[in-house]
């Protein structure tokens, strides 16, 4: 089979370069074109010299790339950007599929995204027809998509815990409470004051407090699978990791429910998934699991509160989380083995 030519936009972020590094190893992959406005014109071992040994396209500006001559593009960019470049690779010929790791086609209401994002859409017509990749619970949709907002961080370990329990009436839709942990690295690689290694090593702190990005984004899908609108309460936390985020979810039971059987039921659910395990009674799940993997552990315990669990969730922010969930939308996309290029094992210690 003819490999499939892809291309990178914001190569020069800590999740371009992850995606580089995952598709390297995928073997239907061919990466063809790199970007990075502000590293435009530099080798990628120059920005990122962990990839000197592979042979690597240089990185350009993304307006000088030739869309038509590409399979599939994965835009790593900040939000505002993507969706002003994306809607002119659909307009120019021969369009690739195109895997969004942005914010800007994650909100399906135009106007909770400006609420959020500060701007109005400026492309309502691909937001409208983007497919929310949670890829566990989104496959059927993906198939024939040309166009996948891959879910934040933060949502996907949320959603892939909560989804389950709220379709089959587990929890009630009443008094979700997230407090999450994310590695500095989910903060990008700008330079910023408060991501200095003394202002976050042997400390953590919340932030975003009552108002992150993320809480529609939860939210939305949440409130679909509740089959009614429900509000979060969401606290991020910065740790002093590269990597990994881990979420601690309280809920509230519906009547004749308890830990073992949301447990039960979500090993039912991910029983046959290649990346979603549910862990044995009484183990909690822990970043060091998952680290540099496509995989989430998830696991719920009572919480001393009568009518109440405490539901856990572990990911990579970078693999799961971000690009190892991209490259597994794209395998759905292109009918290819869900878990091809994915299949490395987390890195402990």
């Amino acid at each position: 089979m003819t490999k499939l030519k892809i291309a990178v936009l914001g190569a020069s972020g800590y999740t371009g370069a992850d995606l580089i590094r995952l598709a390297l190893l995928h073997p239907q992959m061919e990466i063809v074109a790199l970007s990075g406005e502000r590293k435009a014109g530099q080798a990628v071992d120059a920005v990122w010299p962990h990839f000197k040994a592979y042979p690597l396209p240089d990185l350009v500006t993304a307006e000088s790339i030739d869309f038509s001559q590409v399979d599939a593009v994965f835009g790593c960019l900040p939000h505002a950007t993507s969706q002003q470049i994306i809607r002119q690779i659909f307009e120019g010929p021969n369009p690739p599929k195109v895997i969004d790791l942005s914010a800007d086609f994650r909100l399906r209401d135009p106007a909770t995204y400006e609420q959020w994002y500060g701007n109005p859409h400026a492309a309502l017509e691909l937001q409208g027809e983007a497919v929310y990749g949670l890829t566990e619970h989104a496959r059927e949709q993906l198939r024939s998509a040309r166009l996948v907002a891959c879910p934040g961080c933060y949502p996907t370990a949320a959603l892939l815990a909560l989804i389950p329990l709220l379709q089959n009436r587990l929890i009630t839709p009443r008094n979700i409470t997230i407090n999450a942990l994310s590695g500095v690295s989910g903060a990008g690689r700008s330079l910023k004051e408060a991501n200095l290694f003394a202002e976050v090593a042997e400390a953590m702190h919340p932030y975003g407090l009552g108002h992150h990005r993320h809480m529609p984004e939860i939210e939305q899908e949440l409130g679909k699978a509740a089959g009614e609108p429900l509000y979060i309460s969401f606290t991020p936390h910065l740790v002093p990791i590269n990597r990994g985020e881990l979420e601690t979810i309280t809920v509230e039971l519906t009547d004749g429910q308890s830990a073992d059987s949301l447990r039960e039921a979500l090993a039912q659910r991910y029983a046959d998934e290649p990346f979603v395990h549910v862990l044995p009674k009484g183990v909690a799940p822990a970043t060091r699991m998952v680290r540099g993997s496509n995989h989430c552990v998830i696991n719920v315990f009572p919480d001393r509160i009568p009518g109440r669990a405490i539901v856990v969730s572990a990911i990579d922010n970078l693999v799961k989380g971000s690009s190892g969930q991209a490259i597994q939308n794209f395998n759905v996309m292109f009918g290819l083995p869900e878990t091809m290029g994915l299949e490395q094992a987390p890195l402990f210690p």
